[in-house]
């Protein structure tokens, strides 16, 4: 766009003005209206359909400070984790989840910053800024994006992982996990459990079937006291 006369167009500010949380929770409400859209639109890219089976290796990116994400950082560490899982391992080798959602809203109390602005700005008087973006709040230990693969492709994941935490302020760790991809289950547990039928394949996670309880087509034809399963040819 054009402007003519004194006004002059203001960049983004950097994330140092946004990324403490100072204040209450801000969300788009009937009251908080005219909020612009999160730049991330796309939480799971890659394989997503992938079985549980399919990719067993997992590592997480984990906050180290209580802060805020914007929606653009988080856009940003999913498109540069995306761009580099394609190359190592292939549109569908991988799946990553970005665990985090901007629901946040910034304010802006927008300032001139050209010639004349004091005849025209009002300053600090009626402060209240307009809804400018949106952030995601974590504390520490929070995952911020998980990447499943096979174990082959281990160190690309963690790689990927590293090139992502370029895009947020703050500290993260990079956690190799022990479960079976995004279970609540250990590689042990997950293989005894899957092999006793105690464990049965719900999509890309998992659901423990329980030994007790009504004797349910869930529990019957599925569950631990089914059929065997014919052998994959």
């Amino acid at each position: 766009p054009i402007f003519t006369g004194r006004q002059r167009a203001m960049g983004r500010r950097p994330a140092r003005c946004s990324r403490f949380q100072k204040n209450k929770p801000f969300i788009k409400s009937r009251y908080c209206r005219g909020v612009p859209d999160p730049k991330i639109r796309i939480f799971d890219c890659g394989n997503k359909k992938a079985g549980v089976d399919v990719f067993p290796f997992v590592a997480h990116l984990v906050s180290d400070e209580k802060e805020q994400i914007t929606s653009c950082a988080l856009e940003a560490a999913r498109v540069a984790c995306n761009k580099y899982m394609i190359k190592e391992a292939g549109k569908e080798g991988f799946h990553i989840r970005v665990r985090c959602h901007p629901h946040h809203v910034i304010r802006q109390n927008k300032m001139l910053s050209c010639a004349g602005a004091d005849r025209l700005s009002t300053g600090m008087r009626h402060s209240y800024g307009k809804p400018m973006e949106r952030a995601a709040r974590i504390n520490i230990g929070d995952p911020i994006m998980s990447v499943r693969s096979k174990d082959t492709h281990a160190e690309a994941v963690i790689e990927a992982l590293r090139r992502a935490k370029f895009k947020f302020p703050g500290r993260q760790k990079i956690l190799r996990s022990t479960k079976w991809g995004m279970t609540a289950w250990d590689r042990e547990e997950y293989v005894k459990g899957r092999k006793d039928k105690w464990l049965m394949a719900s999509g890309n996670l998992v659901q423990y079937v329980p030994a007790h309880g009504r004797l349910t087509a869930k529990h019957c034809q599925v569950g631990r006291f089914g059929e065997e399963e014919e052998a994959d040819e």
